[in-house]
């Protein structure tokens, strides 16, 4: 179960799902609407576990679920590196939800640490610097109804001549931009121009984040702030810093330049040193 958007459709294509409406953050009215929408799906199907790493379709449905006896696990997010959020919380004190953290650091007895989706990727050297122009992917997501400015105006500033840009925009509409605009893409065709961009700015959406990494891809993230009103808090520079850390990622810069992450992003990729993940 999960949102309606072209992303989800092309990647759930081929698999059985449910969508529901786009429920913001802290959209308690929102979540009631989904929460309805599985007690439906319940009354005709049983199933062997419940998973869900949040939050808004989680915040009533993963308890019920959990009070019906089906196995209910709440994963909280990646983007959680000091702490369980406000639909964890929840969830840690609904009876029957298992909580688990991707964090060792802050681990606890009532929340295990049993791995993190980033655990054993790596970067290296991909190809060395190149002059003229690049192929440039920025992806700012489809998160409602949070505009995204200053990381677009932030890629114009860092822009040089010859370069090719296509971006995905989300809730953000600007008529000033050179190259290909669209508000939201496909998962495979977003995938496709990700594959051939020689640097990709994405917004530090957990989601975005996999996409790159699966596709060996070190992305520049744009982190998304509370004070500027891009986000309902400020949860995405946690993962940011995280990725940073690892050396999976390097952090758009809004008020200088940005010449050095991308030319760190056009020669270095990532890959698994191991052959499954957590």
């Amino acid at each position: 179960m999960t949102f309606d958007t072209p992303q989800a459709q092309s990647l759930l294509a081929d698999r059985r799902v449910s969508f529901v409406d786009y429920v913001a953050p802290r959209d308690v009215a929102g979540s009631i609407v989904a929460w309805r929408r599985v007690r439906e799906i319940l009354k005709t199907e049983k199933f062997d576990a419940c998973i869900s790493t949040g939050a808004a379709v989680a915040a009533f449905a993963l308890p019920y679920v959990a009070l019906r006896g089906t196995p209910a696990f709440f994963v909280e997010s990646l983007a959680r590196a000091t702490g369980p959020s406000a639909t964890g919380r929840i969830m840690r004190a609904a009876p029957r939800v298992r909580t688990l953290s991707q964090y060792e650091s802050w681990a606890t007895t009532s929340w295990p640490f049993q791995g993190s989706i980033v655990d054993g990727w790596e970067p290296h050297e991909t190809r060395t610097s190149q002059d003229g122009g690049r192929k440039i992917l920025v992806t700012l997501g489809t998160i409602r109804p949070y505009r995204f400015d200053r990381a677009v105006d932030a890629v114009l500033r860092s822009l040089r001549a010859g370069d090719d840009v296509v971006w995905q925009l989300g809730a953000t509409t600007r008529d000033d931009l050179p190259g290909d605009v669209h508000s939201e893409l496909g998962f495979h065709e977003l995938t496709q121009l990700a594959s051939e961009a020689d640097v990709v700015v994405s917004h530090a959406g957990v989601g975005s984040l996999l996409q790159m990494l699966e596709l060996g891809k070190l992305p520049v993230l744009a982190v998304r702030s509370s004070r500027h009103g891009e986000h309902v808090d400020d949860h995405q520079s946690q993962i940011a810093v995280e990725m940073a850390d690892r050396g999976l990622a390097r952090l758009l810069d809004f008020s200088g330049s940005n010449e050095q992450n991308f030319e760190t992003a056009s020669t270095i990729g990532v890959s698994p040193t191991t052959p499954s993940r957590p």
